[in-house]
């Protein structure tokens, strides 16, 4: 009998981790609590009809080593026995595959809870520090990923444990501030009568900036793609294009200084996902820092405050792999999330 189980949080090796996204999936197999993770090549979602396909034919039929357990962190709400992915056709059913690929267990985890178990651990060398503050160990952190979307998630440290808080803080207001904004804004498109985060600080809104800014100036958008964008902007080559870097970078930091004042992040703030890893350089100009800063009555605290850009390249399984290894440490609840033979 298959049953959803939360009782138990150890996992029996060797322990397949996933990040599964909706253009890309990443996989590793943590053999035991020792070693490191084998990374198996990038799956793309749309070369396989389902997760399943997908798992036989990449990794259960290239190892001998099989995995007893599965951890994968899903973009996306994990709710019943079915997971469908926010942007791409999967649907994951852990009872099928305890069933045909042999897993005795399966857990399920929001792909920004990964992002948060990675950051409780972030070694100098996979993080790049931007502008003041001083990082408290065992202080509250949040984690901002904007990439096909937009992730937020926090990380509690509480009862020896670090506990990751998912949700869906990426879909909180914005509205204008500067002159600037005033100018943009009646060119954004709103959804429903207002502007979240995400229509502005992920790969479309790259873009949604671009084209506001273009038509606030009455010249023409000719650049199509994200990439374009920012590139065009870090070589310094469209006037436009720097533009939209610079705002990007300023409503970064406007959000990720609301994210710091709700969880009283002291530990950090840290910029996840490729979008930030990409536009570092503009990141670390004035725009990001001055407007996490600008959060009058309580700039002085957010001065305070850390912020870093992850540097890791799969810092999702890094926190996956850190779980596995010492569930014990981490506060991830399992309910209705965690499946067993």
């Amino acid at each position: 009998m298959v049953r959803p189980n939360d009782s138990e949080t150890n996992f029996p090796f060797p322990i397949l981790i996933g990040d599964i996204g909706g253009t890309n999936a990443r996989f590793a197999l943590l053999v035991d609590a020792f070693a490191e993770p084998k990374q198996f090549p990038i799956v793309q979602t749309a070369d396989f009809k389902n997760i399943d396909d997908a798992l036989q034919q990449c990794i259960l039929d290239t190892t001998s080593v099989q995995p007893r357990s599965a951890i994968l962190a899903l973009a996306g709400p994990i709710e019943g026995d079915e997971v469908p992915l926010t942007n791409c056709p999967w649907v994951v059913r852990p009872r099928d595959m305890i069933a045909n690929l042999g897993f005795d267990d399966v857990l399920l985890v929001n792909d920004f809870e990964a992002q948060a178990l990675a950051i409780a651990s972030l070694s100098e060398g996979d993080r790049e520090k931007i502008g003041p503050g001083t990082e408290r160990h065992a202080a509250s952190r949040t984690v901002l990923g904007p990439g096909t979307g937009l992730g937020v998630a926090g990380l509690v440290y509480a009862r020896h444990s670090w506990i990751p808080v998912p949700g869906e803080g990426g879909h909180v207001d914005v509205g204008p501030r500067s002159e600037r904004d005033h100018q943009i804004w009646p060119f954004l498109e709103p959804i429903e009568g207002r502007i979240s985060a995400e229509q502005l600080l992920c790969g479309r809104g790259i873009m949604n900036i671009y084209r506001a800014v273009s038509a606030a100036d009455g010249v023409d958008a000719p650049l199509e793609t994200p990439a374009d964008v920012t590139s065009r902007a870090l070589a310094q080559e469209d006037r436009a294009a720097i533009e939209t870097v610079a705002l990007f970078s300023t409503y970064l930091g406007r959000v990720a200084g609301d994210m710091a004042m709700i969880f009283m992040a002291k530990g950090g703030v840290f910029l996840a996902g490729g979008i930030s890893q990409k536009i570092l350089p503009a990141l670390r100009g004035p725009e990001f820092r001055a407007a996490f800063e600008d959060k009058a009555p309580h700039s002085a605290l957010l001065k305070t405050i850390p912020t870093y850009v992850v540097t890791h390249p799969v810092a999702a399984l890094a926190g996956l792999a850190a779980f596995a290894r010492m569930p014990d440490r981490f506060g991830v609840a399992t309910e209705g999330r965690h499946w067993k033979r």
